[in-house]
């Protein structure tokens, strides 16, 4: 496998403008007759099904939810970023592609970075003119707030309703192509296969999850938008939905798999309750622009924290990280957690939770404007935790959000597949080792609006004289057989045990083995861990029901079973990388005060998967990240 990415020469701040001046293009004639397949309807997924169909092209759609608007995208609270400089404080373009790669702890490719913060202001224009009410200033100016790892407010925002209200727009985008016959809506469809004919991606396998219906779509070339992988870890704050089994299709097909265990913990989430929980629920970063953090200085004080006075708490990111505060990276401010709750300083029931604590905001701005901006996530977290965060302090603890790694693709967002392309959270691409706050739906929108509509233009100007194949064609017939056959193996299983059951052993090995931090010794004994749970996931797992009819139980059964795939590629990851980059924090490899220690001599480097076998050692690959404009120093944030 030879991984080229495509970058275009030149100097970084025109690269995107060449490329879009000299790129192949398709006529208005020839689009109408080129068939693209669309999986997933989030942000990324929506606004590209949108795009390519008001381009000309037919667009294929699929999602596994009764509507596309109901995709992950909509959990979104805090913001999307963007380079306007609206607040005069600084802001620009090279700011917003610096801090990204800097946040990113200089794991990410240059080019694709400049271009995300480049296309970032148009995405703003988009979505004002799609009718999303961003809030604004007394003066009709839209409004900005910061998030973590940065020095300046680019943060659009929507209360903490942001991802709901840009789904929507993207989501009308879609629909109007809809109504008109230009996308044409496949719902409650999930992809189970990906088809190859001559090395090129052609075409998809999905199952009815109504009515157990297997269906072949032809296409001529096809776009994974189907969001992260974080549900491997069982608790997470995505959708209980959430999967990675397109995307694993497609890298069991053939398309490489980058930094996988890269995954993101965010710090601001309300803590487990029970050991049966399957679900956590996530609190914006943006309350961290006017919340503290803190602890008690006592070990294990279990007085309420109103009976705590000011001098006996401790303001732990204030006081580590005086430049940027309570909005260091969502890394960063993770491991703070931690360590404090390590040393037996944590609050709550479990001692595993730190206040967020807005008395200051609600004295100094008054309940007001404190309500006015998160009147929405203190009603959920009131809701949830019976507690009124008005009256007193939030008890947080990191948690599972967001997987920088995914799909390797280069710099026209295309796989190692000729003609499979990966967008949104599905690519590995633009956020490094650690994803800023407030840039997921940043990247989602600028892949399915501004980038992907040109990029894949490039590919198909070649492919016009192609055909449509038909799904007669034995390709289909092998790849949809697969399916059936692993379905039958899942409910002719006799086994005891619930597919959930093994789905939370698995999160928990995962969890504490590859989360917030990690070690070779604890990484070589989860490899041999998950082998032995897979095992016997295949020998006693049990599917009730049938084939023929909507059977959620089964659906979950192979999502689950690629979920113990990639648990093990993530540990040979993590076992790979010998040094620490920002969600991923080997313990033999900090610094003096605790902090990330990079090897950059030796890890500067994107580490590419190939698979070669279910019960084989993939191969490793390795995309070098030369930096061109950026030097990689360490991350400081003091």
């Amino acid at each position: 496998m030879i991984l080229n990415n495509k970058v275009p020469e030149g100097p970084l701040e025109s690269k995107w403008t060449k490329y879009k001046s000299t790129v192949s293009l398709v006529s208005p004639a020839n689009k109408r007759k080129l068939e693209i397949i669309v999986v997933g309807t989030g942000l990324a997924g929506a606004s590209a099904a949108a795009s390519l169909a008001e381009m000309g092209y037919r667009v294929k759609c699929f999602c596994f939810q009764d509507s596309p608007r109901r995709a992950h995208s909509i959990a979104a609270q805090g913001g999307i970023n963007a380079a306007k400089n609206y607040q005069n404080d600084g802001d620009s373009v090279y700011r917003l592609f610096y801090d990204t790669i800097k946040g990113g702890d200089y794991r990410s490719r240059e080019a694709n970075v400049y271009r995300l913060a480049e296309v970032s202001a148009s995405i703003i224009d988009q979505c004002v003119a799609q009718g999303v009410p961003f809030a604004r200033e007394y003066g009709g100016t839209l409004d900005n707030r910061s998030f973590g790892g940065v020095q300046v407010s680019r943060t659009f925002y929507a209360r903490g309703q942001t991802g709901q209200q840009l789904l929507l727009g993207a989501y009308s985008a879609l629909s109007r192509q809809i109504s008109k016959g230009n996308v044409k809506m496949y719902n409650r469809h999930e992809m189970v296969e990906l088809v190859k004919i001559d090395g090129k991606a052609r075409g998809i396998i999905v199952r009815n999850l109504l009515t157990g219906e297997f269906n072949r779509f032809f296409g001529h070339a096809v776009v994974l938008a189907t969001g992260g992988y974080g549900n491997v870890y069982y608790l997470s704050t995505n959708a209980m939905g959430s999967n990675v089994t397109a995307a694993w299709k497609a890298y069991k097909s053939g398309a490489a798999f980058s930094n996988p265990c890269f995954t993101q913990i965010h710090p601001t989430c309300i803590p487990v309750s029970g050991e049966y929980q399957s679900k956590l629920t996530l609190m914006s970063e943006s309350l961290r622009n006017d919340g503290r953090i803190w602890v008690p200085k006592k070990k294990e004080d279990n007085r309420p924290p109103s009976q705590i006075p000011e001098e006996e708490r401790d303001y732990y990111l204030e006081r580590r990280y005086p430049a940027f505060g309570n909005l260091v990276p969502r890394d960063v401010a993770s491991r703070a957690a931690k360590e404090r709750c390590d040393e037996g300083y944590g609050v709550g029931k479990t001692g595993l939770a730190v206040y967020l604590d807005f008395e200051d905001a609600i004295n100094r701005l008054g309940k007001d404007i404190v309500s006015a901006r998160y009147g929405n996530l203190f009603a959920m977290y009131d809701k949830i935790t019976g507690d009124d965060p008005y009256s007193t302090p939030m008890r947080i603890f990191p948690a599972v959000h967001y997987t920088m790694g995914g799909l390797w693709v280069d710099y026209d967002l295309m796989t190692t597949v000729p003609g499979l392309y990966a967008i949104g959270e599905c690519n590995f691409s633009d956020h490094g080792a650690n994803r800023l706050g407030a840039s997921a739906l940043m990247q989602g929108l600028a892949d399915g609006y501004f980038v992907l509509p040109y990029t894949i233009g490039k590919y198909l100007s070649e492919d016009i004289r192609t055909n449509p194949i038909s799904t007669d064609h034995e390709s289909f017939l092998k790849a949809e057989n697969n399916a059936k056959e692993r379905n039958k193996i899942l409910l002719q299983n006799n086994g005891k045990r619930s597919v959930e059951s093994f789905h939370r052993d698995l999160g928990r090995i995962v969890w504490d083995y590859c989360g917030m931090s990690r070690n070779e010794s604890s990484l070589v004994a989860a490899i041999d861990k998950i082998k032995e749970l897979r095992n016997e996931f295949w020998k006693d797992v049990k599917v009730l029901g049938d084939d023929k009819t909507y059977n959620p139980e089964l659906d979950k059964a192979g999502r689950v079973a690629d979920f113990f795939e990639l648990g093990e590629l993530m540990m040979r990851d993590a076992l790979e990388r010998n040094e620490s980059c920002g969600g991923h924090f080997r313990e033999e490899f900090q610094t003096e005060e605790g902090e990330a220690l990079r090897d950059d001599e030796k890890f500067t480097f994107a580490s590419t998967w190939e698979f070669k076998g279910v019960n084989e050692p993939p191969t490793l690959h390795k995309e070098d990240l030369g930096f061109e404009t950026v030097k990689p120093t360490q991350r400081s944030y003091k």
